[in-house]
């Protein structure tokens, strides 16, 4: 049997076009869809095991709480732990007081003694009561802490050391002078959580320098009194 293929070119070829756009939007609605579809089964999977966390966190924190709550004294227990961890904080800003000793000893003159010693660390001020041969001794230990400044390990700068130096009382007899100096120290000084170098002025020889801790104090009795 004879076919003759009577359609022009141009009308076979229009045909292959429609046929191939009618293919492209089939593929094209069925991508749409199942992309439309994987969209909502994933947010309504995420969905549900978000709202299912949120449940079963909500479930925990709610039995935790009561049994935070059915525990015996926990208020007196809190209280008792924010206590504890508040030490740390208190120990390290608490003066170290073991350093007054050496202190003393590096500013107090040679030739001068001390019978009472009163530090008050809540106004940082020092009372010094002692005696020396002579007046001149008192004034040289007054200035010594007057110009006597400390640093810091780590920094080269020089602050005064004491302040507000004052010789508050003295008296003079044939045995030598009795005085009283009050100051002001910086609680810097104190401070455990730096290093602090005194540096004494070079007015006269301190007992830290020719080694004479043992002389610094004597009691009222061996001075004699005020």
């Amino acid at each position: 049997m004879i076919q003759f293929n009577l359609l022009p070119d141009v009308k076979l070829q229009y045909l292959r076009v429609r046929r191939t756009q009618h293919m492209v939007i089939t593929v094209s609605i069925i991508a749409i869809a199942v992309s439309m579809f994987v969209m909502i089964v994933l947010i309504g999977t995420v969905d549900g095991i978000q709202k299912k966390d949120l449940s079963d966190l909500k479930g925990s924190i709610a039995t935790d709480s009561d049994q935070l709550k059915s525990t015996p004294n926990v208020s007196k227990i809190l209280t008792v732990q924010d206590q504890l961890e508040a030490l740390t904080g208190l120990h390290n800003s608490e003066p170290v007081a073991s350093r007054l000793f050496n202190y003393v000893k590096d500013v107090t003159p040679s030739a001068a003694s001390i019978s009472q010693l009163n530090v008050d660390f809540t106004q940082n001020n020092v009372s010094i009561t002692g005696s020396a041969p002579s007046l001149d001794v008192v004034d040289t230990y007054t200035d010594t802490l007057k110009f006597t400044t400390f640093s810091v390990s780590g920094s080269s700068s020089q602050s005064a050391a004491f302040s507000s130096v004052v010789l508050s009382s003295f008296s003079r007899d044939t045995a030598g002078a009795n005085f009283t100096i009050t100051a002001n120290f910086n609680p810097t000084i104190f401070n455990s959580a730096d290093n602090v170098n005194l540096t004494v002025p070079d007015i006269i020889s301190t007992r830290s320098a020719i080694d004479q801790p043992t002389d610094l104090f004597k009691s009222d009795s061996d001075t004699g009194g005020q």
